[in-house]
């Protein structure tokens, strides 16, 4: 079994999201007692967050990338960010690392080929629904165009990640903001749904809706179990 090294802690809340699924999905493939071999570097996300500004983000990445290499010196055979929107800094780890950097939209990008789907909703961070890194990839190596909710919906969808989610809290009305903004797409056509903040799952599930629902927390955590025990 290789060895997957975690960029963490933005936020704590998805990071335990990540180690819970990766150890059972081992688990569940290798039976008995069987876990995942990990390691971690978790940021206080205090920290990252205030970089992520338009004069902080090369910062963000030398510091992730100095993570990446902390990991991969410490034994780590592949990495992963554990965040959608720090994947804006991806380009800095991966050209730093000797091992590869599993990519959270080349997760997202084969499991949303597969479906068929060519209209997804991406719901996320205002950095991932409106800066190019997430949705130019996408469109690049997949020929897929991502949707996003109008301005408001926008706004309102990064408060609840960050007043909320990556504090650990979780409502009822959140949840049915999100469905409404989710509604609204469905008029106009959205043929899958992707949760594109590592946190949504807490919020948000399959049962919830009608389309297809791609969680890349999910996505990202299998991709790294398929290299782990390839």
């Amino acid at each position: 079994m290789r060895t997957i090294g975690l960029i963490g802690g933005m936020s704590c809340e998805s990071t335990a999201i990540y180690y819970r699924l990766i150890n059972a999905l081992v688990r569940e493939r290798l039976g008995g007692l069987h876990s995942a071999k990990l390691l971690l570097w978790s940021f206080d996300f205090a920290e990252i967050e205030r970089l992520q500004r338009p004069e902080g983000w090369d910062e963000a990445g030398r510091q992730l990338a100095d993570a990446g290499r902390r990991l991969e010196g410490a034994g780590a055979d592949c990495l992963l960010i554990c965040a959608n929107t720090m994947h804006k800094v991806a380009p800095a780890v991966a050209e730093t690392a000797r091992v590869p950097l599993i990519h959270i939209v080349d997760a997202l990008g084969a499991e949303l080929r597969q479906l068929g789907s060519r209209r997804p909703l991406l719901l996320a961070t205002r950095y991932v629904m409106e800066d190019a890194f997430f949705k130019e990839r996408l469109a690049a190596r997949f020929r897929i165009e991502a949707l996003v909710p109008q301005s408001d919906d926008r706004a309102a969808l990064h408060r609840i990640i960050f007043d909320e989610l990556v504090r650990g809290i979780v409502t009822q009305r959140s949840k049915a903001e999100c469905l409404e903004i989710i509604a609204k797409a469905r008029r106009e056509g959205c043929d899958a749904v992707i949760l594109g903040c590592t946190e949504f799952g807490m919020l948000l599930s399959s049962a919830d809706m009608e389309e297809p629902v791609l969680d890349t927390s999910v996505l990202h955590a299998r991709a790294a179990v398929d290299f782990a025990l390839a």
